[in-house]
Parts: C-alpha cells; sequence; structure tokens
C-alpha cells in the first residue's frame, strides 16, 4: 500500500463548529497522519451566506485519488450537503492537492485553483505547510501568502476538536485580519 501526500480544506457556514468536528472525525478514519491548520472566520466568497469557518488539513491516503473524493462526498453528505432543503453549506471538503498531480482527472482540476485566489485556503496552507511546493507555481505556500494580493479578511478563530485547540493562542493574541 503506497501512502499519497494529500491537502484537504473543508469549510461550513451552517452549525459550523458540529459539521466542521464532524467532518474531522470521518477524515481522521480515512486519513493517515492527519495534521490540522488553525481555524478562520471569513465572509463568503462567491455565494450569499453567513460567515465561514475554514481549515485545512495534510495527511497521506492510500486510495485512488477518485475513490477519495468520492468518499469525501459521502462524507459531505452525512452532513447534510445535498439534502433538498439544506440552507447555507453544512461541509464543503475539497481536494487541494493530491501528491504533485497536476491536470483534470475526470472533471477533478488538480492543484485546486482557490488555492490561490482565497484567502481562507492559502492562509492555512501557509500555516500549516509552509515549505510545500505548489506543484502548477513551483513557489512556496509560504511565499505565495506573503506575496499574495487577496482582497479578503479573514479572522483566526478559537476551535477545539477532540479536546485539542487547533488555533495557537499566539495567532489569536496577535492577529486581527
Amino acid at each position: 500500500m503506497s501512502l499519497t501526500p494529500i491537502l484537504l480544506g473543508l469549510g461550513s457556514n451552517i452549525e459550523r463548529e458540529a459539521h466542521l468536528c464532524a467532518g474531522l472525525d470521518a477524515l481522521a478514519d480515512l486519513v493517515t497522519d492527519m495534521r490540522c491548520s488553525p481555524v478562520f472566520e471569513s465572509l463568503a466568497v462567491g455565494i450569499k451566506s453567513g460567515p465561514f469557518f475554514n481549515l485545512v488539513i495534510a495527511g497521506y491516503s492510500d486510495l485512488p485519488l477518485l475513490e477519495l473524493d468520492r468518499r469525501l462526498k459521502f462524507i459531505e453528505a452525512d452532513n447534510g450537503r445535498y439534502a433538498p432543503d439544506r440552507k447555507g453549506l453544512p461541509l464543503d471538503i475539497d481536494v487541494l492537492m493530491y501528491g504533485q498531480r497536476v491536470g483534470n482527472f475526470d472533471g477533478l482540476v488538480l492543484p485546486r485553483a482557490e488555492i490561490l485566489r482565497n484567502a481562507f485556503v492559502l492562509r492555512p496552507l501557509a500555516l500549516l505547510v509552509p515549505d510545500t511546493e505548489h506543484p502548477g507555481v513551483g513557489r512556496t505556500f509560504a511565499e505565495l501568502w506573503r506575496e499574495a494580493r487577496i482582497e479578503q479578511q479573514l479572522w483566526p478563530v478559537s476551535f477545539h476538536w477532540r479536546g485539542i485547540e487547533l488555533t495557537p493562542a499566539e495567532l489569536l493574541d496577535t492577529d486581527r485580519g
């Protein structure tokens, strides 16, 4: 069994804590050596809704890319993502990177374009895996964040999962956007 490094983005704007924790619980059974970024709150982008909580996770998967994506859709569905009467976005999980793959894989484009467009994706990546290179650009996430000119505010928020504070106190104390 070979393990592929993966980066996933998670977001929620409805019952944010409950849905993100449920998503992380499900991912903990699916992702090896899972590590979580700090959690950030940001205003919605591209949809009219309440503010989101977002984070990214890094880890490894032994699943082929399309099977991993299929399982992520099941986790989203378990949290009401596809319910006909849903309001907002209970849980969104995106494959940001799967190894160093670049291209279109049955409609799944990697690395995901949102990495370079959205502060709520790039900032957590820069904190969690600063020295990892974006395979399409050849620059590290730390470099990309330093040079980013993204007009989007986000705020670190205190967030506990399985008794662990994901957002370090020093980030909460010093970073206000």
